[in-house]
């Protein structure tokens, strides 16, 4: 019993490394200067540049992303065309509910479930799955987005990559609308 005891914070820290959880709390951002409102951030043009970073921190893939984003009623469409520093070029396309209340609702062409999301003074947080080309295969992987508006219309986006809930990589994608 006392060999159990002594392991158990050990097995809490390396778990907690394992799986790089997420200690943000979306009340954390309820009384910033700025909200986010996903449908006014993201109507008209829209370009990102990112990063994938494995779970040793090693960049592996490098990207820009032209987006159009159109609001039809309670509707959100966002037309994201990635382009990769290797040549490949993608296209996703989200349709997103806008539910009230900072709540939102999504799907999109790569994303086999609903995607669920929440604003929060300048905060988002946006939880999916997708199925991600890997070589020859797909990869049914876990994101959890975490997109922050900062100074000058910058919205900043961290996303935690999980695959049979262990992390694999992160994310960072940095956003701007054009002059």
């Amino acid at each position: 019993m006392r060999l159990k005891a002594r392991l158990a914070p050990a097995l809490l820290a390396a778990s907690v490394a394992v799986t790089g959880c997420v200690s943000n709390s979306l009340e954390d951002f309820s009384s910033a200067e700025q909200t986010l409102r996903l449908e006014d951030y993201f109507l008209g043009e829209t370009t990102a540049y990112g990063i994938f970073e494995d779970r040793f921190g090693k960049i592996r893939r490098q990207f820009k992303v032209d987006i159009t984003g159109t609001v039809e009623g309670n509707t959100l469409t966002l037309v994201e065309e990635f382009d990769y520093s290797d040549g490949e070029q993608d296209t996703r396309t989200w349709t997103i509910e806008i539910l009230g209340n900072g709540m939102y609702r999504g799907t999109a062409n790569d994303v086999p479930d609903t995607a669920q999301g929440q604003a929060v003074g300048n905060a988002f947080n946006w939880t999916y799955r997708v199925d991600l080309k890997v070589g020859d295969g797909t990869w049914n992987v876990g994101f959890d987005d975490w997109m922050y508006l900062l100074q000058d219309g910058v919205l900043l986006n961290r996303a935690y990559v999980t695959r049979f809930g262990l992390r694999i990589g992160e994310v960072t994608i940095a956003f701007r609308k054009p002059d």
